[in-house]
């Protein structure tokens, strides 16, 4: 893979001047998306203008979440999602990268769609906070209301192009996901939640799976690469969890992975040490779908940073932990 070149490096980790946050940037240690004319495609600067246009003159046909504290003009999002998956189609972008740590990488495109994003949801939204995976969230209230993005849940497939990676945007308040959308530009698939409303797959309703019995599922694993100490761990319950299901699958991305349970794909997804945003939104689709998402203790995810996910139906969220957690 190609390396980032020594500018492209310094402007990764200078501030954005022109970020229109209603809080302050001066704190230190910020991953920043790179200045316009730097690496910045002629796409995203096309898409901030179009959206403008687009969002004045869809006012009128809002659809709202009435229980938080603002209103949220889901269509409108799901216009931006589409619109920002564009870019991952840019194989320039993809192919600049930076390792953050052992097999934890980012790449202009995770820059590019969090910078997109951001700039559209803060014009918006000027009160709601910001968390996402390429910046400093160390003055973001989790407990308060807070937009909670991936730009780029599967990075690594990204960068091979192995096509299974997708946006994870949740709207979290006081502690719980009260929208969740994740979006596959690959395949085209919008998936949707809002709380006490149901989770859809553009625009058709979707429900998790109805098995019974490890004999009936498939289960999605997750190896939680960064962490290669747990190696041993987890590969002893993946073998376990083989030999009694019908087989295994590992994608790479935890919210693809997440939606695939709401919607019935799979029966099952658990993984170590996931992130908020790798989960925030795919945990109220799985809810909404009629499923549960806990961690390997049987408790709810809440806002925490950092947990261990187990989702399914039930049924089988309880057969995984009954059988193959107790010890973890």
């Amino acid at each position: 893979m190609n390396e980032l070149s020594e500018k492209h490096l310094q402007i990764l980790k200078k501030q954005n001047g022109g970020c229109k946050c209603h809080r302050s940037q001066t704190a230190t240690g910020h991953r920043q998306p790179p200045a316009t004319g730097s690496y910045r495609s002629q796409t995203a600067t096309d898409q901030n203008v179009n959206f403008r246009t687009n969002r004045r003159k869809e006012m009128k046909d809002t659809n709202v979440l009435s229980d938080t504290n603002a209103a949220v003009d889901v269509n409108w999002l799901e216009q931006l999602l589409r619109s920002a998956g564009k870019l991952f189609q840019d194989r320039t972008l993809a192919g600049q990268t930076r390792e953050k740590g052992v097999a934890d990488y980012v790449t202009a495109v995770d820059y590019e769609v969090q910078q997109y994003i951001r700039t559209q949801l803060e014009e918006q939204y000027p009160e709601t906070q910001f968390l996402s995976e390429e910046k400093s969230n160390d003055d973001v209230d989790r407990n308060g209301l807070v937009w909670v993005l991936d730009p780029v849940d599967g990075t690594t497939n990204l960068i091979h192009d192995y096509q299974a990676s997708v946006i994870s945007l949740a709207l979290m308040d006081k502690g719980e996901s009260v929208l969740g959308m994740i979006y596959d530009p690959y395949m085209n698939e919008l998936f949707l939640a809002e709380r006490g409303k149901g989770s859809f797959c553009n625009g058709t309703r979707i429900h998790v799976s109805r098995a019974a019995s490890m004999e009936e599922c498939l289960i999605a694993i997750g190896t939680s690469p960064y962490y290669k100490e747990l190696a041993e761990k987890n590969f002893d319950l993946f073998k376990r969890l083989f030999m009694d299901c019908q087989d295994v699958r590992r994608s790479g991305s935890a919210a693809r992975d997440l939606a695939y349970v709401a919607c019935g794909r799979l029966d099952g997804y658990l993984e170590q040490r996931l992130k908020i945003w790798d989960f925030a939104a795919g945990m109220l689709l799985v809810r909404e779908a009629g499923g549960c998402v806990r961690d390997y203790q049987g408790e709810n995810l809440g806002a925490t940073m950092i947990a261990n996910v187990v989702a399914a139906n039930s049924v089988v969220t309880e057969l995984i932990k009954e059988k193959y957690l107790k010890t973890e």
